[in-house]
């Protein structure tokens, strides 16, 4: 492996010495230097994102913009004015006028994630920008020019796509310029446990709890394993085990409860193999609110162990009360004035709705960055905006 390959692993966290995975990333530092239309395919789970990211900042267009847009977490009705911008006025709630992302990008990269996810119409502008550069907002008669390298990602077979009239054959092979296929974790058996030493560490780090290991013949369940959802779903595994365990050492016995087809004791981590895994959704707001409370029960334990208790005197004489006398005037008053707390709801669904609204004001309502604070997709983020009708 070049010294530079070494490097790009060491910049971007990636970690394993698998030949295909290797050959990946060398692909994308060749066609890195050129304006060539990349499509990055592999399963969900695979770790595609990076490669764009690679390709953009060992390019000439490395001090101009980089957006990644995920096609499949836009509704179809806004999916152009998202891409492409859109006039005032030129649709119910158009109060102003506003740039697209082609125009953004100008000069720079524009990462379409999930493109199998576009409709027709959109798929027809997308190709027209990929022949000419051109593109008209949403709204306007005006064609407007950018200059944006666009790098695509795809976990569905787009050739099959186009055999079944939902994906343009032109397309197809204008975004397949260069192909760059990243590898499932099955076929990279040699990197899985590098990969869950690495997840141990990093969680045990984020949760303040010795990382966890594994026996041998854990090690070896862990290998031979065909782990569907690929990295993500190894990644969400090692932490589910981290906050949940509390023995360090995790035996075969132990580690196959949280793999989907060895057991059936966890419905909340097991699903039908019919399933697409996505392992990147609800489970993970989940067992962020486990250990939420988890250590709000912690805390209120201390604040009890800290209380002070009055002191009781008996004045001596016969069915006397006792008599409660306070070290401080402020306690007197509080134990005169107690009410009972108000009840904190421990619903899950609630917690989760809270966790939600405090992400997006936390970023001013900018999905990509709370999503990201949530550990969960955009889509995800999008389809429990509309569950709990969060409005900010």
């Amino acid at each position: 492996m070049s010294e530079h390959l070494q490097t790009i692993k060491q910049r971007y966290g990636i970690i394993g010495n698998d030949s295909k995975l290797n050959r990946a990333l060398d692909r994308a530092l060749r066609v890195a230097p050129t304006d060539i239309t990349v499509l990055v395919s592999g399963e969900s789970g695979t770790g595609k994102e990076v490669i764009p990211q690679i390709i953009h900042n060992n390019s000439y267009r490395k001090h101009g913009p980089y957006f990644a847009v995920n096609c499949g977490a836009i509704p179809e009705g806004t999916i152009d004015s998202e891409l492409f911008g859109h006039e005032k006025g030129s649709f119910t709630g158009a109060i102003a006028s506003r740039k697209g992302y082609f125009e953004m990008a100008d000069k720079g990269t524009l990462f379409l994630d999930e493109v199998g996810e576009l409709p027709l119409t959109t798929q027809v502008r997308l190709l027209r920008i990929l022949e000419n550069g051109e593109f008209i907002k949403v709204g306007s008669s005006k064609v407007q020019k950018t200059d944006v390298r666009i790098v695509a990602a795809t976990n569905r077979d787009l050739l099959k796509l186009v055999e079944e009239d939902k994906f343009r054959e032109d397309l197809y092979y204008r975004l397949n310029t260069v192909e760059i296929q990243l590898p499932p974790l099955r076929e990279r058996k040699d990197d899985i446990y590098l990969l869950f030493r690495k997840f141990a560490s990093d969680f045990g780090h984020k949760y303040h709890v010795p990382p966890i290991k594994l026996t041998p013949e854990a090690i070896q369940l862990l290998i031979s394993y065909h782990w569907p959802g690929n990295v993500r779903q190894l990644r969400n595994i090692v932490e589910q085990i981290s906050v949940l365990e509390e023995h360090r050492l995790i035996e075969a016995e132990v580690l196959k409860k949280y793999l989907p087809g060895f057991s059936r004791q966890y419905p909340s981590v097991v699903v039908s193999e019919s399933a697409k895994f996505d392992y990147s959704k609800d489970r993970e707001i989940i067992y962020k609110l486990i250990f939420e409370l988890k250590n709000e029960i912690d805390h209120l334990k201390n604040e009890i162990a800290h209380l002070k208790p009055p002191v009781l005197l008996n004045s001596g004489e016969e069915n006397h009360p006792m008599e409660i006398i306070y070290d401080h005037e402020d306690e007197r008053n509080s134990a005169t004035n107690y009410q009972d707390p108000p009840k904190e709801s421990l619903s899950l669904h609630e917690k989760e709705k809270d966790l939600i609204i405090r992400a997006l004001k936390k970023y001013n309502g900018r999905r990509k960055k709370a999503a990201d604070e949530l550990g969960i997709s955009e889509r995800t983020l999008y389809r429990k905006i509309k569950q709990y009708d969060i409005n900010l």
